[in-house]
């Protein structure tokens, strides 16, 4: 038994919120008169809580946009590198003339939201496996022995719905945009191959950005624009809901191509991944609150 779980045995009482069913933050009151705060997006990245920092902020403030020996850096660097290609292949789209200039192909466009694709994968796996060992509310303590989680299963735990709905949507746009690739699909196979993945993906898409955000908010909505994680979530929700646009509008149907709707399709893709790589430069500086 180490120190954390015995004291926890003292606790006096205990405030618990967050969005049904789910708790998101809780504030132990011990019988010394000494308080222990628990979050849950804090427990899950293993970051300290912003009113605990105390005299710790001022060497954190020195590492923030380099933290190479932290998890959460290197999820944030691999979502910027992920979100950077989909914007790039995006303004190619939207700017045929420079993409002709420049000799490359649609397909070859394609290819770079396949490469894009990848990371975004990688960086939404690193979430899950790290979601797999968070902190529980209460008891357990930080051991040092608990087995490597792979593949877990929280299914109470915002958090980790959160990060697996992600994973699941990111292996779609695997799907997605590796079809999107094959040569001389008609109408009907477009939307089975390549319109069906990008649609699920982004409802899952969707889904994971919003629980994210009620688990920063610890509410179903809150506006909270001092608090780094909040922008972090909202900024990443944002572009959540431009995927969604943007698959919408990517719906084929039979006859000549509607310009219109692959020109929006296209640019909502761009605002969504530039929400993502907004999301992922501040969630640098949110990474040097990493414990040790």
């Amino acid at each position: 038994m180490d120190f954390r779980e015995e004291r926890f045995k003292h606790v006096r009482s205990s405030e618990s919120i967050g969005p049904w069913p789910f708790i998101t933050r809780t504030v132990y009151k011990f019988e010394d008169s000494s308080v222990d705060i628990w979050s849950s997006r804090h427990a899950r990245k293993n970051l300290i809580l912003p009113e605990t920092l105390g005299d710790e902020a001022k060497t954190l403030r020195g590492r923030q946009l380099w933290a190479p020996a932290t998890l959460n850096w290197w999820i944030g660097i691999i979502f910027a590198l992920g979100a950077s290609l989909f914007v790039t292949a995006s303004v190619l789209t939207l700017l045929p003339n420079e993409l002709e200039t420049v000799g490359l192909s649609a397909t070859q466009v394609n290819a770079v939201y396949f490469a894009g694709s990848i990371p975004f994968t990688l960086a939404a796996y690193l979430q899950l496996y790290q979601s797999n060992h968070s902190q529980p509310a209460q008891g357990e303590g930080k051991k040092t022995d608990r087995p490597t989680i792979f593949l877990g299963w929280k299914p109470a735990n915002i958090g980790w719905i959160s990060c697996l709905l992600q994973f699941l949507g990111t292996v779609l746009f695997n799907v997605n945009t590796f079809d999107a690739m094959i040569p001389s699909l008609n109408w009907f196979q477009q939307d089975l191959f390549v319109w069906v993945p990008n649609f699920v993906g982004s409802v899952f898409f969707l889904a994971s950005g919003y629980l994210a955000f009620a688990e920063v908010a610890h509410a179903y909505w809150s506006w909270n624009t001092s608090n780094l994680s909040w922008w972090v979530v909202f900024v990443n929700l944002l572009g959540c809901l431009f995927f969604m646009a943007s698959a919408l509008c990517a719906f084929i149907t039979p006859g000549p191509v509607n310009e219109t709707a692959v020109t929006l399709a296209t640019l909502f893709t761009l605002v969504g991944a530039v929400g993502f790589f907004v999301g992922a430069v501040l969630s640098l500086p949110e990474a040097s609150q990493t414990a040790s």
